[in-house]
């Protein structure tokens, strides 16, 4: 038990990592089912396993750092195995200090550099691809797109 123990340990020592892909990790790892469980009882007891804070990391992550839309945050928060209402709780809450309208810009000014215009229809499909790609709704991106275009052309 010591050794998952100290194992998960180091691996929360680098990172955040939920309940799930500590116990993942230590299952690869080839401890037995009964060490594991202990360990991540042990790391629940002492906090330092706790997956409300590591849905809130990864909603900054994603939404603050990496300027993905909703639907992909929601997407790797789910692969990280965290619970839907810890999802919905922490989107909602980064979400809540977060301009929409800002992060889906954001992205469109990073496909679209040096000032260069939608140039064709094949090219507005391109980048509306790219943005439902980044997790971004579909009317949202539709309207992002159209607003740069209106933008561009006045």
């Amino acid at each position: 038990m010591a050794d998952a123990y100290l194992t998960a340990l180091r691996m929360l020592a680098r990172r955040e990592l939920s309940e799930q892909q500590i116990r993942d990790r230590l299952t690869k790892r080839e401890f037995d089912e009964a060490d594991v469980a202990e360990a991540v009882a042990r790391l629940r007891q002492d906090r330092s396993l706790d997956d409300r804070r590591v849905a809130g990391a990864m909603a900054r992550l994603e939404i603050l750092t990496r300027r993905h839309g909703r639907m992909r945050a929601e997407r790797q928060m789910k692969a990280a195995g965290l619970a839907p209402d810890l999802i919905r709780e922490a989107l909602e809450a980064t979400l809540a200090d977060t301009d929409a309208d800002e992060l889906i810009a954001a992205a469109v000014a990073r496909r679209l550099r040096h000032g260069q215009t939608i140039q064709d229809d094949a090219h507005f499909r391109r980048l509306y691809r790219y943005l439902i790609g980044q997790g971004f709704g579909s009317s949202q991106a539709l309207a992002a797109l159209k607003a740069h275009r209106t933008r561009r052309e006045e």
